[in-house]
Parts: structure tokens; sequence; C-alpha cells
């Protein structure tokens, strides 16, 4: 027998004894490919298997399977040829103890809720009186004519934009998510309500799904949830805004009676008049109180005085812009005579003459430093020439480096067969050792 012999024996005979087994134990080393397969172990307190659910599988989970997790697993066994392992094929997957859905639900209500979307400070308020209400739930059930029904007693002339949607079974999560998703984007209502009647967790789960409970959370538009009855509980009923525990109740929730309408207006304008009132018993007492002030019981004599006043104030200001005027007049005049007897024409040749001077002066010394500083170039320049390594190799002598570019300062550096290059005072040699002679 070959090893890839054994091994397809060993697999033929362990898929025909074990073609379909139900095996159960605990979930370890617990493993999601990029493939979307997934790989994990299931063991107990003597032994462990090694087991592949394949992506196609996988897609259909509820749940997601997490290390400690007992569970029961359906499928084949078979070999892993390439590393000699057998392994179960798992078809079929679902945790013991619990529902494979409630499992589910609380793994999405602790993932969501970490994340904050079922804090209240996220929630948006509803408003008082919508004018457009969107309505997402089956055209066909008895939740939307519950909800008309209330909505029409309640406030005839609302306008009302029913989205219709599967509630349950295979897409109907997809269409509620697209029809939050259409609201949002057209902003055609003013509050939405997303209902639907009673049932099973099996009928409700489509609000379980993570893709409903991440539209709501999108949603521009404030969301009432009323889907099953009181004791349901659903993922959409902690992400939306409001929950209802009905659909009927979400209706009732949205919009107000028109009495009760009637009477919050009546409260107002009742509030505004006793406002009003107030106020103006309040200006009332104010303007008592000014017209029993001293300027109010004899206000021509008291004009006369402020006039008076003002004519004091106005001769003082006169006199004092009179002085102004002549102590500024007075420094203009001897200002003017300063500046005639000035001759600014000989000031500025002599700034002139002690600029050239200057500039002479200072012409000199930069050529002074200059021939210096040329000089000392000179000098340094004629020693670097004469402590260059190079003047050497004019003398005959020359410098040896190694492949690797060091300089050979003994022999010991290189070995018979190697190769080096020579630098002269003109050219450079490429040579080989043939022979070392210490």
């Amino acid at each position: 027998w070959t090893v890839t012999e054994l091994t397809g024996r060993i697999r033929e005979l362990l898929s025909a004894a074990f073609g379909n087994i139900w095996v159960e134990g605990e979930i370890s080393n617990f493993r999601p490919a990029a493939s979307g397969h997934l790989y994990f172990t299931l063991k107990d307190e003597s032994a462990q298997v090694k087991c592949v659910c394949f992506r196609s599988t996988a897609q259909r989970l509820k749940f997601r399977p997490e290390d400690g997790l007992k569970a029961r697993v359906r499928g084949s066994i078979s070999v892993y040829e390439q590393r000699g392992e057998y392994q179960i094929y798992v078809e079929h997957l679902e945790p013991v103890g619990v529902g494979e859905l409630q499992l589910a639900f609380e793994q999405l209500k602790k993932k969501l809720g970490e994340e904050g979307l079922f804090d209240a400070s996220r929630k948006k308020p509803l408003p008082m009186l919508p004018m457009r209400i969107g309505v997402i739930t089956s055209p066909t059930g008895a939740a939307v004519r519950d909800i008309l029904r209330i909505l029409r007693r309640r406030f005839p002339n609302v306008r009302v934009l029913l989205y219709p949607v599967r509630v349950q079974g295979e897409g109907a999560a997809e269409e509620i998510a697209g029809a939050l998703r259409f609201f949002t984007e057209r902003k055609a209502a003013d509050v939405l309500i997303l209902a639907r009647g009673g049932g099973s967790i099996e009928d409700l789960w489509a609000f379980n799904e993570e893709k409903v409970a991440r539209a709501i959370a999108a949603s521009e538009i404030p969301v009432v949830s009323g889907v099953g009855h009181e004791t349901d509980f659903t993922i959409a009923d902690f992400v939306a805004d409001v929950r209802a525990s009905t659909p009927s109740a979400a209706a009732e929730i949205v919009v107000q009676t028109r009495e009760a309408f009637d009477q919050h207006i009546s409260h107002l304008v009742g509030t505004m008049g006793r406002q009003v009132q107030y106020m103006v018993l309040e200006r009332r007492n104010h303007l008592q109180e000014l017209l029993s002030q001293r300027a109010f019981l004899r206000p021509e004599e008291i004009v006369r005085e402020y006039r008076q006043l003002t004519d004091e104030y106005s001769i003082r200001l006169g006199d004092a812009l009179h002085g102004k005027v002549e102590r500024l007049r007075m420094r203009f005049t001897d200002a003017r005579a300063r500046i005639a007897s000035f001759d600014l024409r000989s000031r500025i040749a002599a700034l002139r003459l002690r600029a050239d001077h200057r500039a002479s002066e200072l012409k000199a010394r930069i050529e002074r430093l200059l021939v210096a500083k040329r000089q000392r170039f000179e000098r340094l320049v004629l020693q670097l020439e004469e402590r260059s390594p190079l003047r050497v190799l004019d003398r005959g002598y020359a410098i040896v480096y190694d492949a690797a570019g060091r300089v050979v300062r003994a022999a010991g550096q290189v070995a018979a067969g190697d190769e080096v290059s020579v630098r002269l005072a003109r050219g450079r040699l490429i040579a080989e050792i043939k022979r070392k002679a210490e």
C-alpha cells in the first residue's frame, strides 16, 4: 500500500460506516475562515473530533457558534487526506439546551446593545401631529386593517402611505429593510409604523434580523415598532424609537385623538391669555409708577431747567474751543518760523558726503577681507594636496582593495583566487590572487 492508497481506503470505509450520524459535544477552537467555512473541534471529557462546516451550510445558521457552546451536529465522517486526519463534515448544527432561534436572538441582542443601538440617547422624539404616516407591514394582514381603522377614527384627514412587505419567510427581512431605506431616502413620512400581528418566534423572526435592526437605527424618521402581542419582544422593539405592545397601540401612540388635540390647543390658548393679562397688568403698574414721579408732576419747570443748563454748557464749550484755537495758532506760527530758519539743502549735502565716505571705507574693508580669505584658501589647498594619500601614488606606490571595497592591509584579508582592485596614480588594475606569501 502507498500512503495515498491506504488513506483513500480508510476514507471509503469511514464514509460508508458513518455516512449520516449525530454527534453531541462542546465546541472549542472555533475558527471562521475568510472563505466562509467554519472550523471547530467537538469534544467531551475524554475525546475530541475536528469538524468542518462549509459556507453553504454556515449561511443557513441563525446563530453564531462560539467556544464553550454545547451543540449537536449531523453529518458524515471522512478523512482529510493531506493530513491523514478524520473529521466530521457538518450538514446541520444546533445548540443543545436552548433553541437555535432563541440563542441567535440573545447573541444579536448582546452585540447590538454593546454597540449602543438600544441607548435612550439616540431615540428620536415623535412628532406631535404627523401629517404623513408611513406604515410598513403586510397589505393583507389584520394589523394593517387595525391601524387604518384607528387612524381613520382618530384623525380622518391624516395621510397614510402603506409600503407592502412580507412579514415572515424567506426575503422578508430584506423587504422590511428596503422599505425603511425608501422612506428615509425620500423623506416621504413624518413617522413610521413597523407592524405585524402575533405569532411564534419563527413567524416573527424577520424582525430579529440584524439587517432590519440596522435599517431602523439608520432611519432619520422616528420609528414605532408594533410587532406581535404585548408579551412578544423582538430586536426591532429594542432599536425602535418607541415600542408599542400591538399594531393597534402603535397607531394610538402615533396619532392623538381629535378631542385630545383640541383640548391641548384650548389649554395653550388659555395659558397665552393668562400670560397676556399678566403682562398688561404689569405694564399698567409700571406706568402708574412713572406718572407718580417728579418728572411728570411739573414737566415745564424741568424743561426750563434743562434748557438753562444747556445754555451754560454751550457757553463753556465755546470759550474752551476759542482758547484751544488760539493756542494752536501760536504753536503753528512758532513752528513756521523755526522751519524757515532751517536750511535743508546744506543738511542734505553733509549727509551725502558722510554716506560717500562710509561707502568708500566699507568697500576697502571688503576688499581686504576677500584678499585675506583667498590667501588662506590657497594655503589650505596646498596643505591638502601635500597631505593627500594620492601624492604617495605618484612615487610608485599603490592601494589594494578587496571585492567589498575595503583596503587590504594584510595578506590574511584575502585568499587565493580572490579578485582585488589596485589603485595607481593614474588608473586602476583588476587582479586575481594566485598565492600568498606571509
